[in-house]
């Protein structure tokens, strides 16, 4: 943020040098500060706008100064009463000017902020591998909801699976829990299971958090089981339990 008071200090700099001595410095001419507060934030992300190649391309005709006016007019106002707006609080209240300088950072903090969530969560979307539902529960509407496992990776590295199980206390599953493993894909049904040691769900109707690694080192492997398994799946049991946030991510091994 050291920058962006950079910017904000020379653009008024700037300004209240192209003012003329002789204007006459009245309170009641001024931008109003909770607008100047905005024109200020708009400057600074024109500012940042610019450094982008494409945009910077394509306006490259306009100068830094042509930009900002661009700006402040836009919000309604001229050259003449920024101009002198700026050089009233530098002059006449420069303790204040610090202050609106100091909101304006914080707004542009807040926005970098939710630009980074917004960026971060788009990222974590788009690399998750598990394509299927990410919601599961019973009882639904079909009651026939799935949750097995069955995918085949090859590209050496960690698989890691997470997902937020809550079974509620009137399930009638006898030790619920999740079930993976793992076997050559050329052999799904007859080759050598490596079962991933799993959890029993607790029963008290609170969301838990689960992650289960999964290397593949030097083979392609099939992964396969169930999310929900228990010792007693079969009809005429009622469960009732919230399966969701299922993802898959990978990173390379080292």
């Amino acid at each position: 943020m050291k920058f962006a008071v950079f910017i904000l200090i020379n653009i008024s700099l700037l300004i209240v040098s192209c003012t003329s001595r002789n204007t006459k410095l009245e309170r009641g001419n001024l931008i109003p500060e909770k607008e100047l507060i905005e024109l200020l934030t708009d400057i600074h992300i024109s500012d940042g706008l610019l450094t982008i190649p494409g945009i910077n391309a394509e306006y490259s005709i306009l100068d830094s100064i042509t930009t900002y006016y661009h700006v402040i007019e836009k919000h309604g106002y001229t050259k003449e009463i920024m101009d002198q707006t700026m050089k009233y609080y530098f002059i006449k209240n420069p303790e204040k000017l610090n202050k609106i300088y100091d909101v304006v950072l914080g707004k542009l903090s807040e926005m970098e902020s939710h630009a980074e969530k917004g960026s971060l969560i788009e990222q974590a979307r788009l690399s998750n591998l598990w394509k299927e539902k990410d919601f599961y529960a019973l009882p639904s509407e079909n009651n026939n909801d799935s949750t097995e496992i069955d995918f085949t990776f090859s590209a050496r590295g960690i698989y890691l699976l997470s997902f937020t199980t809550t079974v509620y206390p009137d399930d009638q599953s006898v030790n619920p829990r999740f079930t993976i493993y793992s076997v050559p894909p050329d052999s799904i049904k007859t080759g050598k299971k490596t079962y991933f040691k799993t959890v029993e769900y607790l029963k008290d109707g609170k969301p838990h958090s689960y992650s289960v690694p999964m290397i593949v080192d030097k083979t392609t492997l099939h992964f396969g089981g169930s999310l929900f398994d228990s010792n007693n799946m079969h009809e005429g049991i009622e469960n009732h339990y919230i399966i969701e946030n299922i993802s898959i991510t990978f990173s390379f091994l080292e």
